[in-house]
């Protein structure tokens, strides 16, 4: 009786009141309390509602059904492949989806129904990691600011790699702290290739020193990335750097200068085929002689070993003082002594490590001058 009625009404009623009267039915339908037979009635009358050709009345009851889990399933996916306004609703709201489903919409959907799925409270990671494979830049954007989405490392991987030259994609990873630090570096490895091909093509400065400049401010970074790492995540950081061609002799004499001896270790530990644990002690014991067989066996240049060793013998006495040391008298105390080592070499890499060692000594020495200076200021 129910459908043969609103059918009938249907048929004369304008698009504004048929909207009204969708939403009643989808709330009468939710909230009565009637009988079997008359609820089943009220699912047909919706059912015949998605044909409407007024998009105000399937999105009154897409409006009423999105977020209660009572809602008719074969409704719920209807209102998912409808206009963008409609299905976006349900797929942002309604709980009738599982995870299998909502990946497999994310594999055949258009960028709003990806951003949709994405702004879900909550997205898990197999939802997460299927937008991050899959989804178009404006979907990613939208799991990045979801607050409550899963995200797999993995995930913040693809997303790095698929998207990290977009820039409301790059500077949302980078503001993560649960960002691997292989993956931070990667991204300010492609931000600074990118300056550097911007202010060359501009030619403000030369190709070589635009390169120059911005390998030396990778370098910086990715010391710091080290410093504020998590010491089981440097083993992936280092390995990273190794496959792109960044684990240099350079890179690790500086990170031992600015006291990052663990990074040292964690490369030496992936670069001899031993374990990180008795690396980490041959380093630290004192003993030049076990410092040397696992700096061999690394395979790094035998002419920079004077210079690792008085870097870490200088950090080793540092760590015994009865007054700590500060991080950029540390690092200046430990330049010199590691250039004092170096005075007598003329090797062509020990120049060009010696060069960076100085470069590294005028930086520390600013910063320390900028310290002191924020410290009477504050005072004052």
């Amino acid at each position: 009786m129910i459908v043969r009625q609103f059918l009938e009404w249907l048929e004369t009623a304008p698009a504004e009141r048929r909207a009204e009267a969708a939403h009643a039915m989808a709330r009468a339908y939710l909230y009565s309390d009637v009988d079997d037979e008359a609820r089943g009635e009220m699912e047909a009358a919706m059912t015949v509602l998605l044909d409407d050709p007024a998009t105000e009345v399937r999105y009154a009851l897409a409006d009423a059904l999105a977020v209660d889990p009572r809602a008719p399933r074969h409704i719920i996916l209807a209102l998912a492949a409808d206009h963008l306004d409609i299905a976006g609703l349900v797929l942002t709201c309604s709980p009738i989806f599982i995870d299998p489903e909502l990946v497999d919409i994310v594999a055949v959907a258009d960028g709003g129904r990806q951003a949709a799925i994405a702004a879900r409270l909550p997205v898990s990671r197999a939802v997460a990691a299927a937008i991050a494979e899959i989804g178009e830049a404006d979907a990613c954007v939208a799991l990045l600011d979801n607050p409550d989405a899963s995200i797999a490392a993995i995930s913040l991987a693809r997303l790095a790699e698929r998207h990290g030259e977009d820039a409301a994609i790059r500077d949302r990873l980078l503001e993560r702290t649960d960002l691997p630090p292989d993956i931070r570096q990667m991204l300010i490895r492609q931000l600074g290739d990118r300056l550097g091909a911007f202010v060359s093509a501009k030619a403000w400065i030369a190709p070589d020193r635009a390169q120059f400049v911005t390998r030396d401010a990778c370098e910086r970074a990715t010391i710091a990335i080290a410093a504020e790492s998590a010491t089981e995540d440097l083993a992936a950081l280092v390995e990273h750097l190794r496959v792109t061609g960044q684990l240099t002799t350079a890179l690790l004499l500086r990170s031992v200068c600015a006291g990052n001896i663990s990074l040292f270790e964690a490369a030496l530990a992936i670069l001899s085929h031993m374990p990180e644990g008795r690396v980490g002690g041959l380093v630290r014991s004192g003993r030049p002689s076990a410092l040397r067989a696992v700096y061999q066996k690394a395979g790094l240049p035998a002419s920079a070993f004077e210079a690792f060793a008085a870097a870490i013998e200088t950090a080793r006495e540092a760590s015994h003082e009865s007054v700590p040391v500060g991080r950029h008298a540390l690092a200046r105390r430990t330049v010199e002594r590691v250039m004092e080592r170096y005075s007598a070499i003329t090797d062509g890499e020990a120049n060009e490590l010696l060069a960076m060692l100085r470069r590294f000594a005028a930086e520390e020495a600013r910063e320390s001058a900028r310290t002191v200076a924020r410290a009477v200021r504050n005072a004052a």
